[in-house]
C-alpha cells in the first residue's frame, strides 16, 4: 500500500503493414500509457493518423455538439441498452438525420428566444406610458410642437421649462411618469431638451406605432397577448427537443463511444517513431501484466511484431532504474523493400539504428513511470485527500493508508458524538450511492469513515447530540460503570480529563511526526544511503524523541505543568507512570543534541536555527488544536441543550433537565450547598417559548454539525498535510492514463 504498483516501459517494435492489428491488439488491453515520440533518432519522425482520423474526428464533434443541445449525459442512458455494436453506415446516416432535425429545432427556439426577448422588452419600454394615460400616437409626430416624455420631479421640470427662453408656451401632464408638450420660437428642434438637462429629468422613447387611438394600456395587452403565444411556441418546441433527447440518448451515447475509440486508434501513431517501413511504440505498463501484454501481442500478429521490456522502474539506493536493455552491439542494414518480410526486416534495422543513434537507452524519452496507487477498496476513497495536495510520485511513499488510519481518529476524537456521527455517515453514505462521480464517491467513503469513527468516540464519551444519554443508559445502567470511559473534561469536576487531553494530544502529535519522519528517512536511505538518510531524516527524529523525552522527564519539573505527570499516573488514567527519570530527561537531551549536530553537519544552516528555536517543540503543541476543538464542539453542543433543556450543577456536575422543570430540581437538591440552577430551560416555559426552544436546538445542532466539518474537518486535514506531509511527501506524480477505452454503451465488432 505504501508503494505505487511496479511500472515497466515496453518497447513494441514492427512493420507498418501491421500496424492496424497491432494498435486494435493494444487498445483492446488497455494497460500501455504510450510515452509520445519527440525526436531524437536519426531517421525516425512522428507517425501520420491512420485513413479515416479526420471524418471520424469531425462526426464525433457532431455527436458532442448534439449532446450539449439535447442535454444528454451518461445517466440518460437506457438500462439494458448498453454493449451493443454500432454500425458505422447506419451511424452515419443517422446522424445526419439526427443533425438536420436538432439543428431545425435549435434554431427555431433560438429565433423564439430572440422573439420572446424583444417581446419582453418591448413591454417594459412601454408599461410607463400606461401609467401617463395619453394615447401613443398623440405623443409623437408633431411638426410645431416638441414632446418629452420621461420621469423627474414634476415641480422641477415645470421650473425648468419656464425658465427656459427659448419656450413661449407648454402644457405638463401626468404625476411619475411626465409628458412635456413646448412651443418654441424660430422652430428650435432642441429646446425642449436642452431645458429639461437642468430638471433631471429621464427622457423615455415613446414606442413608434402606425394606428392611431391606441392607448398604452390596449398596447401593452397585445404585447402580452404576443409574449404568451411565444412563450407557448417556445414550450412546444422544446418539448419537442426533449422527445428527441430521450428517443436519441442511447444512440448519441454508443456514437460517442464508438468514435472516441476510432479517433483513439486513428491517432494513435502520431505518438509512435515512424521510418517508411516500420514503427516504434514506447509506454509504460504494470510490470506483472508485461507477460500478458506480450502474448496477446503475440497472438494478434504472430511472430511480425516484437515486445521487449526496456525498463523497470524498481529503484535502488542510487535512484536509478535497475533493469535497462544494452544496446546491441552492431547496427545491421535495412533490406529492400520488397514486400512484407521486407518492411520486416527494415523495421528490425530501423529499430537498431534507432538504437545507436539513441546512446546508451533504447528508450524515446527519459519520463517518470506514470503512479497506480495500491490500495484497497477501504482505503482507497482517502486517495482524493492525497490528490489534493498533489498524485504521490513514483519515488516516494503513498500516504493514503496512514491518512485512512489517522484522519478519522482526529475528527472522530474532536466530535466524538453518537448522534452526530451517525449524521455524518449518512450524508457519506448519501454521497456515494446517489453520485456517479469518483470524486463524490471517494468524499462520500471518507465521510462515511469520518463518521463512524466519531459515533465511535460518541459512545466512549457516552453522547448523544451532547446529551448524556448513552453514558446513563449504557455505560451505567448496562455495563454498571459509575459514568462513560472517557469524558471531554468540559466540567469543572472532571477537567483532569481536558489537560489529559492536551498530553495526549502531544504524545499523537510525537507519533504521528515520527511516522512521517521514518518514511523520509526510508526515502532518503533508498536513494541516497545511511549517511544521508540520517543527516536529512535521522536528525529530526532523534531531536523530536529526545526533547520529547526531556519534556515529560522529571529534570526541572518545578517549571513544567503538574498535569503532565499526573495523566498517566490516576489522574485520569492509572498507569503508575509519572515521569522519566532525570537520568533519562538528561539521555533525551543528549538525543536532541546529536540531532542538532547532524542537521549542522547537513550543511542546513537554515534549519539547524529553525532547531534551536524549539521547532520540535512547536511542531509538538500545533497537535494540541484536538484538544482545543474537543472542548470547543462539546461547548457548542451543551449550549444549545442548556437553552433548551435547562440545566442545574451539583458538585461541579452539569445535568440536563430532560424530564423536570427548575422547581423539581430545587427541590431535590436545594439543600445542597454546591447545587445552582445554571439556566430554567425554554421547553419548561411556555408555548412561545417551547417554540423558539425548538428552533434553537434544531438550528444549534446543524451548526455543531456544519462547524464539524469546517473546524475539525479542516484541523485534521491541516494537520496531515502541513504537519505530517511536509516530512516527506512531494507529489507531482503522473496519473496513469492507458490507451484504451472502458467501453459502457458498446462492445467490440
Amino acid at each position: 500500500m505504501l508503494r505505487p504498483e511496479r511500472m515497466s516501459k515496453v518497447s513494441v517494435t514492427g512493420s507498418k503493414a501491421y500496424l492496424e492489428p497491432v494498435v486494435e491488439a493494444v487498445h483492446g488491453l488497455n494497460l500501455l500509457h504510450v510515452t509520445e515520440y519527440g525526436g531524437g533518432w536519426e531517421g525516425f519522425v512522428q507517425g501520420n493518423p491512420q485513413e479515416g482520423a479526420e471524418d471520424a474526428a469531425e462526426k464525433l464533434v457532431t455527436v458532442r455538439s448534439l449532446k450539449s443541445i439535447l442535454d444528454v449525459d451518461d445517466g440518460d442512458a437506457t438500462p439494458g441498452r448498453s454493449s451493443v455494436v454500432v454500425d458505422d453506415d447506419e451511424l452515419a446516416t443517422e446522424l445526419e438525420d439526427l443533425r438536420e432535425q436538432v439543428n431545425d429545432l435549435e434554431d427555431r427556439r433560438n429565433d423564439l428566444q430572440s422573439q420572446l426577448r424583444s417581446t419582453e422588452e418591448r413591454i417594459e419600454a412601454v408599461e410607463p406610458f400606461a401609467a401617463l394615460g395619453i394615447d401613443l400616437d398623440l405623443l409623437q409626430g408633431y411638426d410645431s410642437l416638441q414632446v418629452a416624455v420621461g420621469e423627474g420631479d414634476r415641480d422641477a421640470v415645470e421650473r425648468a421649462v419656464v425658465d427656459a427662453p427659448a419656450v413661449t408656451s407648454y402644457e405638463i401632464f401626468g404625476d411619475d411618469v411626465l409628458a412635456v408638450f413646448a412651443r418654441t420660437e424660430h422652430d428650435d428642434g432642441d429646446a425642449l431638451a436642452d431645458a429639461l438637462v437642468s430638471a433631471e429629468f429621464a427622457a423615455l422613447s415613446v414606442p413608434e406605432i402606425d394606428e392611431d387611438g391606441v392607448s398604452p394600456q390596449e398596447y401593452v395587452s397585445s404585447l402580452e397577448a404576443e409574449r404568451s403565444n411565444t412563450a407557448t411556441e417556445l414550450e412546444r418546441v422544446e418539448a419537442e427537443l426533449t422527445e428527441v433527447a430521450d428517443d436519441a440518448a442511447d444512440f448519441l451515447l454508443q456514437a460517442e463511444e464508438t468514435l472516441a475509440v476510432a479517433v483513439q486508434k486513428a491517432e494513435a501513431p502520431l505518438s509512435y517513431a515512424t521510418t517508411r517501413n516500420a514503427f516504434v511504440a514506447e509506454g509504460w505498463i504494470p510490470t506483472e501484466r508485461v507477460t500478458a501484454f506480450k502474448s496477446t501481442l503475440k497472438d494478434a500478429v504472430g511472430g511480425h511484431v516484437e515486445v521487449e521490456e526496456v525498463e523497470r522502474a524498481e529503484f535502488g539506493s542510487d535512484g536509478d532504474v535497475q533493469v535497462r536493455e544494452d544496446v546491441p552491439p552492431a547496427v545491421e542494414e535495412a533490406g529492400p523493400e520488397t514486400g512484407v518480410e521486407a518492411d520486416e526486416e527494415a523495421g528490425q534495422a530501423d529499430r537498431q539504428r534507432a538504437v545507436a543513434d539513441g546512446g546508451g537507452n533504447v528508450v524515446m524519452r527519459k519520463d517518470d513511470p506514470p503512479v497506480i496507487q495500491k490500495n484497497s477498496s477501504l482505503v482507497a476513497p482517502f486517495e482524493v485527500l492525497v490528490q489534493a495536495v498533489g498524485r504521490p510520485n513514483y519515488r516516494e511513499f503513498d500516504p493514503t493508508i496512514i491518512l485512512f488510519l489517522t484522519f478519522p481518529l482526529f475528527f472522530g476524537f474532536m466530535i466524538g458524538d453518537l448522534g452526530y456521527g451517525l449524521v455524518y455517515a449518512g450524508i457519506g453514505y448519501y454521497l456515494y450511492s446517489n453520485f456517479d462521480s469518483p470524486a463524490f464517491k471517494s468524499m462520500g467513503g471518507v465521510t462515511i469513515t469520518a463518521g463512524v469513527f466519531t459515533a465511535l468516540f460518541g459512545i466512549l464519551y457516552g453522547e448523544f447530540f451532547g446529551l448524556h444519554l448513552i453514558a446513563t443508559y449504557l455505560w451505567e445502567g448496562v455495563v454498571g460503570l459509575s459514568s462513560a470511559p472517557l469524558h471531554k473534561g468540559l466540567q469543572p469536576a472532571d477537567i483532569y480529563w481536558a489537560n489529559a487531553w492536551i498530553v495526549v494530544s502531544a504524545l499523537a502529535a510525537v507519533v504521528h511526526l515520527d511516522i512521517g519522519y521514518v518514511l523520509s528517512f526510508l526515502e532518503e536511505y533508498e536513494f541516497h544511503g545511511f549517511k544521508d538518510a540520517m543527516l536529512e531524516s535521522g536528525s529530526w527524529l532523534l531531536m523530536m524523541n529526545g526533547f520529547w523525552v526531556f519534556i515529560l522527564s522529571d529534570v526541572a519539573s518545578g517549571v513544567k505543568p503538574g498535569f503532565i505527570y499526573t495523566v498517566f499516573n490516576g489522574e485520569p488514567f492509572s498507569l503508575g507512570f509519572a515521569g522519566f527519570s532525570a537520568t533519562v530527561g538528561y539521555a533525551g537531551l543528549a538525543v536532541f543534541g546529536v540531532g542538532l549536530v547532524l542537521i549542522w553537519l547537513s550543511g542546513e544552516w537554515g534549519e539547524a536555527i529553525e532547531a534551536l528555536f524549539m521547532q520540535v517543540l512547536v511542531n509538538g503543541l500545533s497537535y494540541a488544536r484536538l484538544a482545543a476543538v474537543l472542548l470547543a464542539k462539546a461547548g457548542m453542543a451543551f449550549v444549545v441543550n442548556l437553552l433548551f433543556f435547562g440545566a442545574y450543577t451539583v458538585d461541579g456536575e452539569f445535568h440536563f433537565m430532560l424530564s423536570h422543570d427548575a422547581a423539581y430540581y430545587t427541590a431535590e437538591y436545594g439543600n445542597e450547598a454546591t447545587f445552582s440552577i445554571m439556566f430554567p430551560g425554554l421547553m419548561h416555559g411556555g408555548a412561545a417559548s417551547l417554540v423558539g426552544g425548538l428552533v434553537i436546538l434544531v438550528l444549534g445542532h446543524l451548526l455543531v454539525l456544519a462547524l464539524g466539518v469546517t473546524s475539525a474537518g479542516l484541523q485534521a486535514v491541516r494537520l496531515e498535510y502541513y504537519e505530517f506531509f511536509s516530512k516527506f511527501f512531494d507529489g507531482g506524480g503522473r496519473e496513469y492514463v492507458p490507451f484504451g477505452t472502458e467501453r459502457q454503451y458498446t462492445a467490440d465488432e
